[in-house]
């Protein structure tokens, strides 16, 4: 365990608190793309302060809704889009395919999609099946999805996963590469000590976090030194349809949202479903003003008896969020809620 001095702890403090403040301070006007933009780390492109996560698209159940939903998005100025190898079995990624195919709709997002595989015979198997549903020559952004067993992230290297983006990045098939976990900080602490400069790191991003596990407190101040575009996620902390800080805090989505995009992040992935949900959080988006002190501890104040011993967030704490893919890489049984 590091001891610091005290001129050591103020001084990596102010160091933090800067990089904090240029993160946030790059935000550009909703104005000038209809929805505030943030650089995203050390990839320098400007992405939509909300993302549209695919899982969520995938699971609606009228495709040509979802595909309205995804259009209406990026007419209000939405850029960043979501997906995953795995989501619905691959129909995530097939009908989001369809929507950016469409009148030239690809060109005007910034898509990211995760491998699920640590090798590399896998992971091309992953990247080829991807292109392919999603109708693109390439990604914008792959990131290796579920960094969420101990292991993880030297199987990403030691299997021949780095190995495969990196040759895939060299084809062009990949412009930048990342990777994902809502497990444990200290998994996502090992990634980003890896021998690698990684472009993104996506982890859950909610008030409860602050206290339980925390990814803000122990991994967002280690992306914001290297410049590692933080993707924020589960910021009502899980749950169909809701969320479980909506119906079981009775906090508001704004509240939920405000204090996330408050943080040093670069977007925030959200759970879409329904055009009505779409017009709310873009509306929240662009009207966003970020919390005052006080407001953000009213709001950790509010949680705290129901944070710190994660039953909201268990994710982190159970494998019943993880996904049966990975599971079964780990030769961990898939029934439910194990």
């Amino acid at each position: 365990m590091q001891v610091w001095s005290r001129r050591e702890f103020f001084g990596w403090t102010t160091s933090m608190n800067w990089l904090a403040d240029h993160v946030l301070g790059q935000t550009t006007p909703a104005s000038a793309t209809g929805i505030p933009r943030r650089v995203l780390g050390r990839t320098g492109v400007k992405v939509s302060i909300i993302g549209l996560g695919g899982w969520h698209l995938g699971a609606i159940q009228d495709r040509r809704e979802a595909i309205r939903i995804m259009h209406a998005a990026i007419d209000e100025g939405v850029n960043f889009f979501d997906n995953a190898w795995d989501y619905q079995m691959g129909g995530a990624e097939t009908v989001m395919g369809e929507a950016l195919a469409q009148d030239g709709k690809r060109k005007k997002v910034f898509l990211m999609t995760k491998n699920c595989e640590r090798d590399y015979a896998g992971s091309m198997k992953n990247l080829e099946d991807s292109l392919r549903r999603l109708k693109t020559d390439f990604l914008d952004l792959w990131q290796f999805h579920e960094m969420v067993y101990d292991n993880d992230p030297d199987w990403v290297f030691d299997k021949g996963g780095l190995k495969a983006a990196l040759e895939a990045k060299k084809q062009g098939k990949v412009r930048f590469i990342g990777f994902t976990g809502h497990k444990d900080p200290r998994i996502h602490l090992k990634m980003l000590a890896k021998p690698y400069a990684w472009d993104t790191a996506q982890m859950p991003v909610n008030v409860l976090d602050a206290t339980y596990r925390s990814f803000q407190n122990e991994v967002i101040p280690v992306c914001l030194k290297k410049n590692v575009g933080v993707i924020g996620m589960k910021g009502l902390a899980g749950g169909w349809p809701q969320g479980r800080l909506i119906s079981h805090m009775g906090l508001s989505a704004e509240e939920c949202y405000r204090y996330c995009l408050s943080l040093p992040i670069s977007v925030q992935v959200m759970g879409i479903h329904t055009m009505e949900q779409l017009k709310a959080d873009v509306a929240l988006a662009r009207n966003f003003q970020p919390l005052s002190a006080s407001e953000r501890q009213a709001l950790l104040e509010k949680v705290k008896d129901v944070a710190g011993d994660g039953r909201h967030e268990l994710f982190k704490s159970t494998k019943a969020f993880d996904g049966p893919h990975h599971r079964r890489q780990h030769e961990f049984d898939t029934s439910a809620g194990l």
